[in-house]
């Protein structure tokens, strides 16, 4: 039987990802809102039910590694070293992923395409800011969680919300960089310095509060 779910669930996850590399491959050809599900369940080979059954909105579709994003944040915090805090957690993960290419690391040739897709459509900027306010409830609840914080007390939140400030400003730059013309190579090389310094100054800052 744990052999069969297995198995069951290897399979939902490459179609899953089928489904999601198939379209985000059409999104970036002829823009986001000028593919339908249907299409992109056609080029997959599955039914538009199929579809929704694993992305119940289209934007989920193309920002697809929500999920993978909130495991991984969660299990940092989680699982980190005895004596560790959160945040210092958070900062081993974001730059070990920096480090090893991971595609939620940060910056990659290509990245400026999948931007571009998102720059252009209201849509799916709209879905991006939803999951970015998520993400900071996530954090905060996490933190929270860690520090067995009192429902009332806005330190948790005040320190997700630089977590993500921090990160999204070094990110957005990183890109502003890229769409001027600055080579790749050159943003790669500075992105690791920033990020570092940007969280622990949210760490000095939460300390503070």
């Amino acid at each position: 039987m744990t052999e069969s779910l297995g198995l069951r669930e290897r399979k939902k996850r490459q179609t899953r990802s089928l489904i999601s590399d198939v379209a985000s491959s059409l999104f970036m050809q002829r823009g986001f809102d000028n593919v339908t599900v249907a299409e992109v369940a056609e080029a997959a080979g599955v039914s538009t039910k199929t579809v929704f059954n694993y992305f119940p909105r289209k934007e989920d579709l193309f920002l697809d590694r929500y999920p993978e994003a909130v495991e991984l944040v969660t299990r940092a915090v989680r699982e980190r070293a005895e004596g560790e805090s959160p945040l210092a957690a958070l900062r081993r993960l974001f730059l070990d992923m920096l480090r090893e290419g991971h595609p939620l690391g940060g910056i990659a040739p290509g990245y400026e395409v999948f931007w571009q897709v998102i720059l252009d459509s209201p849509a799916l900027r709209a879905r991006a800011r939803e999951l970015v306010e998520e993400f900071e409830g996530v954090l905060a609840g996490l933190f929270a969680e860690a520090a067995g914080s009192e429902p009332a007390d806005p330190a948790p939140r005040l320190a997700a919300a630089l977590v993500v400030a921090a990160y999204r400003a070094v990110y957005v730059t990183n890109i502003d960089r890229i769409r001027a013309g600055d080579p790749m190579q050159d943003v790669i090389a500075d992105r690791a310095a920033q990020l570092d310094r940007a969280l622990c100054a949210v760490e000095s800052a939460v300390a503070a509060f």
